[in-house]
């Protein structure tokens, strides 16, 4: 056998602060009833969950499109915490049963042993808190990191007072700290009008429900009693504009043909906030960095893992439940089939362990057939309000990329690029004849490289990419994820430790030469020209 080459990682121990045998990510529904479920079969069990986040965190719109709409009950961190933990009653249940709950936790990375990497002492996940960093090894993992919501752009969308369902339900419904009183909601699916009866239940007016297609696609129940309360119902219909100086003043709605291009007048409709509830997605980040086989399964939200009827993923320690696992109708209505969820994968891992009571586990649930064609809603959301848009709208709102610079493959406009009138810069030019993939056109463009890591704009780009190569959603691969999936202050990622082997030939890793010289053999008059970084660097 060759030796190692000792600049590698390989055979040098990862320090591992904690250990546990299961790892359960997120403090929902089907995360506490899983973390229950073990604890009371008598396995160790750690719970993580970044919430109650932080008003920092929140302003750089993660883990949710929150569009600057905290009031400043949010910066009560303590205020926060206790809202938190009295909004869900499973919490107390969870303390009782032993489980090792950490809130104010976030999980930024699950690692595991694969054909690429070989040397890591199990599965072993990256926590942090607000002031330090550090690794955990489990022997199970169950993800229940929730869902989000796909972002849309139209001219003012940056403006404070535009924010996702979900994050408007979180500050409304847990916090109590949702800014915007009078709310113009976009979407009408089930899942869309349930949250904008939740909001008004929470005090706020739900003004409008806008609607781009012919008629509303949820339950007709569910509209009717919005209708009732004094909600207008428009459809065939797009926000035009977000009204406002500094915050969202007005929603400015059109209405639109069959193509999605508007006509006739634009009226005004006095809010203070404008919710995008045009589709929800499972979130997926860890589970795709750690190398779960995901696809697009519309009856499950998009994007989602494939799991089997204990929740397992495609690796056999990992398990994905709750939203996280898919969500439709049925289960954003019944929190139960989410609990349910979580009691199945917990029941698996104790069969796994070898201590199984022979307690029967009740079959989960199926999702139905979808309401719509997911992919197809989504592709018409993102023509009437984004390619039909007054002017070039910015959808990837870190990097300031526009919907024509995304499909005309323009390099960042720091660059100072010159259209090169000469070559072919098309979409099938540049990327070939396959389906284009959203990883190429963010090395290209930027677009979604930015602090909310594609939060906003990555099912928009593969909107636009599907519209502009004629093909379904479905067919534009998932733009990959990789560990931090949040973002990390190099103040607290520099905490994790290195063993002293690892750190010895920091400045050699990768190959690459050293870019700097030891002060000690810098001659008295130095000039880059002359310097030689093809020697031997300080660790050798």
């Amino acid at each position: 056998m060759a030796p190692q080459d000792p600049k590698s990682v390989a055979g040098k121990d990862l320090p591992v602060a904690e250990r546990t045998q299961i790892l359960v990510i997120g403090a929902g529904p089907a995360g506490l009833a899983a973390a229950i479920e073990a604890a009371e079969r008598g396995l160790s069990v750690v719970l993580v969950d970044e919430n109650p986040i932080s008003f920092k965190t929140m302003g750089d719109e993660v883990p949710l499109h929150f569009g600057q709409a905290m009031s400043a009950q949010a910066r009560n961190r303590n205020a926060m915490m206790e809202a938190f933990i009295a909004s869900e009653p499973l919490i107390e249940a969870a303390f009782e049963a032993g489980v090792d709950l950490r809130l104010g936790t976030a999980c930024w990375g699950l690692y595991s042993n694969g054909p690429s990497l070989g040397w890591l002492p199990g599965t072993v996940a990256g926590l942090n808190d607000d002031e330090r960093c550090w690794m955990l090894a489990a022997q199970h993992v169950i993800v229940a990191a929730g869902r989000r919501d796909m972002g849309l752009a139209f001219p003012g969308w940056e403006k404070p007072g535009v924010l996702g369902a979900t994050a408007a339900l979180a500050l409304a419904g847990r916090y109590g700290a949702l800014e915007p009183r009078r709310i113009v909601m976009l979407g009408s699916s089930t899942e869309a009008l349930t949250a904008a009866l939740a909001l008004r239940e929470a005090g706020h007016v739900i003004a409008a429900v806008v609607e781009q297609a012919n008629e509303m696609m949820g339950s007709p129940e569910l509209a009717e009693d919005l209708r009732s309360g004094g909600t207008e119902m428009l459809t065939r219909h797009v926000v035009r504009e977000a009204g406002g100086r500094d915050r969202v003043e007005a929603a400015m709605v059109v209405g639109i043909d069959a193509q999605g291009r508007a006509f006739g007048p634009e009226r005004s409709l006095a809010c203070d906030g404008i919710v995008l509830a045009v589709g929800a997605t499972p979130v997926v980040d860890l589970l795709d960095a750690l190398g779960c086989r995901i696809a697009f399964q519309p009856e499950r939200g998009g994007y989602a893992p494939f799991v089997d009827g204990d929740q397992r993923t495609s690796l056999r320690n990992i398990f994905a439940v709750g939203d996280s696992a898919g969500l439709w109708p049925g289960k954003s209505r019944d929190r139960g089939v989410a609990e349910a969820e979580g009691r199945r994968a917990a029941a698996a891992i104790v069969r796994d362990c070898g201590i199984d009571d022979g307690g029967a586990v009740a079959a989960g649930a199926l999702p139905g057939v979808p309401e719509c064609d997911v992919g197809a809603y989504r592709l018409a959301w993102v023509r009437a309000s984004v390619l039909e848009a007054r002017g070039e709208v910015v959808v990837c709102q870190c990097e300031e990329v526009t919907a024509r610079e995304i499909l005309e493959v323009r390099p960042p406009r720091y660059l100072g690029w010159q259209d090169e009138r000469r070559n072919d810069r098309s979409l099938s030019a540049l990327l070939g004849a396959e389906p284009p993939n959203p990883d190429q056109v963010k090395r290209l463009t930027r677009a979604g490289m930015g602090p909310c890591q594609g939060r906003r704009c990555r099912e928009q780009v593969a909107a636009l990419l599907a519209l502009s190569a004629a093909v379904p959603l479905s067919s534009i691969p998932l733009a990959s994820y990789r560990a931090p999936v949040r973002p990390l202050p190099l103040s607290v990622a520099g905490q994790i430790p290195e063993a002293p082997e690892q750190a010895e030939h920091w400045d050699t890793w990768f190959g690459m030469h050293a870019q700097w010289r030891p002060f000690w053999e810098v001659p008295a008059l130095y000039t880059v020209a002359g310097n030689d970084a093809a020697g031997p660097v300080a660790s050798e």
